[in-house]
């Protein structure tokens, strides 16, 4: 799944292309993704991007109707085609403009949504409950502390949980422990105000590496000109099982904790 540099480098790729562009048309070939697309969409012609921005892992294109809401999903990407071929099988929505430009969003899983928020309303039920974003200053040690406080889950599981902190997944939760010292499975109530100082400046700054970097590359994600990110060439321990510790040369474990694949350095994380 893209996470929140993935999401962020999508952002940017398709900000400077269609802000200011006209809609022409909104074409939809699969109209039930996660959730059925929006018919609100068919109305567009004719309406300016006026914006480009994310709330978590939510896409947000402003126009003076009201806002598409995007969703990656499992597998999803956005590309921005200067001369759009013709669609593919899992090409479901193409945002056509005036000047000839195509918005394409590919999805092989169909696990992503379009969604729409009426220009009169200020969110959406699905962003309503989100918690601060990881790279705001709202995001600091006395908030975490706060937050996993008499929690007897690992603290794995509540980085990675929407309620504490958006858009840290499974990849970079890993990265970020292995970074700290700290086990995957270590209660979340135990940590310190230092240990929580530790993960909030670690998830800032793996976070912030791995978007100018251009996100993970992984098998479902490749940016908005087609050209993949490569931030995973400096993965510490996730997808790295039995490979050396980059540190101390112990081999990396995996294992399943939260349903989720786990990476981490035995010897170097306690």
């Amino acid at each position: 799944m893209p996470e929140l540099p993935e999401v962020e480098v999508t952002r940017l790729g398709i900000e400077s292309h269609i802000i200011g562009q006209t809609i022409h048309a909104v074409e939809v070939r699969q109209p039930q993704l996660r959730w059925p697309v929006a018919p609100q969409l068919s109305q567009l012609a004719g309406q300016p991007i006026q914006a480009v921005k994310r709330r978590a892992k939510y896409l947000l294109l402003e126009t003076p109707l009201g806002t598409i809401m995007v969703h990656l999903g499992m597998s999803g990407s956005l590309r921005v085609l200067h001369k759009p071929d013709l669609p593919g099988k899992h090409d479901h929505v193409d945002v056509h403009f005036t000047h000839g430009l195509c918005l394409r969003y590919n999805d092989p899983r169909r696990f992503g949504s379009w969604l729409w928020i009426e220009a009169h309303q200020t969110s959406h039920t699905l962003l309503d409950q989100l918690a601060p974003e990881p790279l705001s200053v709202a995001f600091d040690a006395t908030y975490l502390q706060h937050k996993i406080k008499g929690r007897r889950r690992p603290i794995k599981v509540c980085l990675m949980d929407q309620s504490i902190v958006v858009g840290v997944g499974n990849i970079y939760a890993n990265e970020v422990l292995f970074k700290t010292g700290i086990h995957p499975e270590r209660i979340a109530s135990t940590l310190s105000l230092s240990a929580c100082q530790d993960l909030v400046t670690q998830i800032k700054r793996t976070l912030e590496q791995a978007i100018a970097q251009g996100g993970t590359t992984l098998k479902d994600f490749s940016q908005s000109d087609g050209q993949p990110g490569y931030f995973a060439q400096k993965l510490c321990v996730y997808g790295r099982k039995h490979q050396p510790c980059l540190n101390c040369a112990t081999k990396i474990t995996e294992f399943k904790l939260g349903q989720r694949a786990t990476f981490m350095c035995e010897h170097c994380q306690v």
